[in-house]
């Protein structure tokens, strides 16, 4: 293994949905330019956050359940940017009274689908914008994704597979006829997105500028009723008549659900032995991280076990507790993505039922694996998810996740035994039993481990408690919806969390999330 001296970085996990914004959700303008001015300075040079995807209210708005793994939320679009292009006028963003708090996804789309078909009415009356033109020619996926997301009008949001049988098993001249017929409709979504990458690209330009690297995520899963899987028909396990599925995703009973998790996403035919099929499913996933990477630095798979063997649940079942497992494309289907687009700055999602052969396929590909503070108090002395049993800084540590509770949260519940409360203070060495700052007890042991990047949800850098999670894995309402009120990010804050990073070597110039193949390459 080479022996590179890595830097030791840290950062934040925020959905941008979750950032403050008169709008009543986080967008890719203002909202994202003043965190990133809050995370240089309080010496952070990572922001990490959920899929940017668009969302699906009968999903609860879950960005792991979007209608595309590549087109972008156009709610998260900033209204700022669009007058500032001249295409919205102040007077023409009349704005609710949004929460500070929560996301009220209803309220959020219809205010902003009226701003942003007014900023495209107005467009429209442009002539010859080339940029435009241009974005729709080279963008491969987006007509797929603009007459999907047309259809869906047009049948009332009913799902792909109940559209009517030509259209949903894609007959050529049923598809061209409704293309000719709404193609204006079209051009609609084509702005939505030619607008969201257009804005998304000048945030990345200003967050790299400030030396601030984004770690996106990309869910192993698609949604069933997705452009994706109606696009795709064939790379996804499908009964060819019903377009239903014949088996689909989750995982067993682990720790955040007794019964298991049934996603119930559409599985892959990773083990088809159709060529066409298989090439058809590996080209998808090349163009998947292409479009991801032109977007971020860095990666998070999720449930990055999916690859080494994936839970297969019949689609008859209604928990995830009969499924089994089936292995999966292994070591092969990243050497195959990386003929095509070279080694990527990927961090392995490692938790859940980890196997060797997991780890093994994580340890040769060289990703660094996640460490989670929140599992390591149980007692066991051998939990490898407490730092002085970690045997490698290639590792990225984080208090919690977005699955988690918060720290607060999870302190005061059920989840940690009065023992575990016990042993946290000790590990902290918290001798006076006063826990009003147990967030930042646990900050400082993810920045003083050998992990190379520490991460920490907003929730805990400001102290917030369970009221204030972003989702409950296993529930259907109610998630995905916190929001942070601007007085919230303050200097005092700000100050501590730098001076932490500064005492444990985290502030370095510049980061550089940088696989250890990519390293052994230049020595």
């Amino acid at each position: 293994m080479p022996t590179t001296q890595y830097r030791r970085a840290s950062g934040i996990l925020a959905h941008i949905s979750s950032l403050p914004s008169p709008h009543g959700i986080g967008d890719i303008g203002i909202s994202s330019y003043n965190f990133i001015s809050f995370l240089k300075d309080a010496g952070q040079t990572l922001w990490q956050f959920l899929p940017t995807g668009p969302t699906n209210p009968i999903f609860d708005n879950s960005p792991y359940m979007s209608t595309s793994a590549f087109a972008g939320s156009p709610l998260l679009i900033s209204l700022d940017l669009l007058v500032a292009d001249g295409l919205l006028q102040d007077h023409e963003i009349n704005v609710p009274q949004f929460s500070e708090y929560q996301t009220v996804y209803k309220e959020v789309a219809l205010f902003k689908n009226n701003c942003l078909q007014l900023a495209f009415n107005n467009f429209d009356r442009t002539t010859n914008n080339s940029a435009f033109t241009k974005f729709k020619q080279s963008t491969v996926w987006l007509k797929d994704y603009c007459l999907f997301m047309t259809l869906k009008e047009v049948f009332h949001q009913k799902g792909w597979f109940d559209w009517p049988s030509k259209l949903a098993h894609r007959d050529k001249a049923a598809m061209e006829e409704v293309t000719d017929k709404y193609s204006a409709r079209m051009d609609y979504f084509a702005f939505e997105q030619f607008v969201f990458f257009k804005q998304w690209q000048e945030l990345r330009k200003l967050a790299n500028s400030m030396n601030i690297q984004l770690i996106g995520d990309i869910p192993i899963y698609v949604g069933w009723d997705s452009v994706d899987v109606w696009a795709n028909q064939a790379i996804f396990s499908l009964d060819p008549e019903t377009l239903h599925p014949t088996e689909v995703a989750g995982v067993p009973p682990d720790y955040f659900s007794k019964t298991g998790q049934r996603w119930g996403n559409p599985l892959y035919r990773w083990n088809s032995t159709d060529k066409v099929v298989k090439n058809q499913l590996y080209s998808w996933w090349t163009e998947r991280f292409r479009s991801l990477f032109q977007m971020v630095d860095v990666a998070r798979v999720d449930h990055f076990r999916g690859f080494e063997a994936y839970w297969s649940i019949p689609a008859s079942h209604k928990t995830a507790m009969n499924g089994e497992w089936i292995k999966g494309p292994g070591i092969h289907f990243f050497e195959e993505i990386y003929k095509n687009l070279g080694p990527l700055n990927i961090i392995a999602e490692d938790l859940g039922e980890i196997t060797p052969e997991v780890l093994a396929l994580r340890d040769a590909l060289d990703f660094p694996g996640m460490k989670i503070l929140q599992f390591a108090f149980d007692g066991n002395k051998e939990n490898s998810f407490l730092p002085f049993n970690f045997d490698t800084p290639n590792s990225v540590i984080y208090t919690g996740t977005h699955d988690n509770d918060t720290t607060v949260g999870w302190f005061l519940s059920n989840h940690l035994s009065e023992s575990g409360r016990s042993e946290l203070r000790a590990f902290c060495n918290n001798r006076t039993n006063n826990d009003s700052d147990i967030h930042r007890d646990l900050i400082y042991l993810a920045l003083s481990s050998i992990s190379r990047y520490a991460i920490f949800p907003l929730q805990d850098v400001l102290g917030f408690g369970n009221d204030c999670k972003m989702n409950s894995p296993g529930s259907k309402e109610g998630n995905w919806a916190w929001r942070c009120a601007p007085r919230f990010l303050t200097q005092d804050i700000s100050n501590w969390l730098s001076r932490q990073c500064e005492l444990f070597g985290r502030r370095p110039a510049q980061p550089s999330i940088t696989n250890h193949t990519e390293g052994a390459e230049k020595q």
